[in-house]
């Protein structure tokens, strides 16, 4: 029971026995959505709270894709940026710069910690007294 998209893979992978009872099916989507929507839920969740946010976000994504094709429109375009994303930051030219910049910033904070152990030694910047 493919939902009229043209692209192929699109469409509820449930089993056949299920799509082929309308209401079966239909219980069986709204059980899916339930699960992805929570799933989705518990990652936004995350994004506040020590978690791995995104990861668990596209997880109920991927719940929803077996069943819904907006879904999986929603996924293969994702994929699809982050496949072009690393591609671009495994690029020798983004890479030597992603150093440069890197060095860059380590060597002016080893400049500034050794400038502030040479003028305070290891002392704290504030004043601990009587304690």
């Amino acid at each position: 029971m493919n939902t009229g998209s043209d692209q192929p893979g699109l469409g509820s992978r449930a089993p056949e026995f299920i799509k082929a009872r309308r209401l079966l099916h239909r219980g069986w989507q709204a059980g899916v959505f339930v699960i992805g929507l929570a799933v989705v839920i518990a990652g936004v969740a995350m994004l506040a709270l020590p978690g791995p946010g995104w990861v668990v976000i596209f997880a109920g994504m991927a719940i929803w894709a077996t069943e819904f094709v907006w879904a999986q429109v929603v996924l293969r375009w994702t994929k699809r940026k982050v496949t072009e994303a690393a591609q671009r930051a495994l690029d020798p030219a983004v890479r030597r710069r992603n150093i440069a910049l890197t060095v860059t910033g380590a060597v002016i904070i080893v400049v500034l910690c050794t400038i502030y152990l040479w003028r305070f030694g290891l002392v704290p910047p504030w004043k601990i007294k009587g304690r």
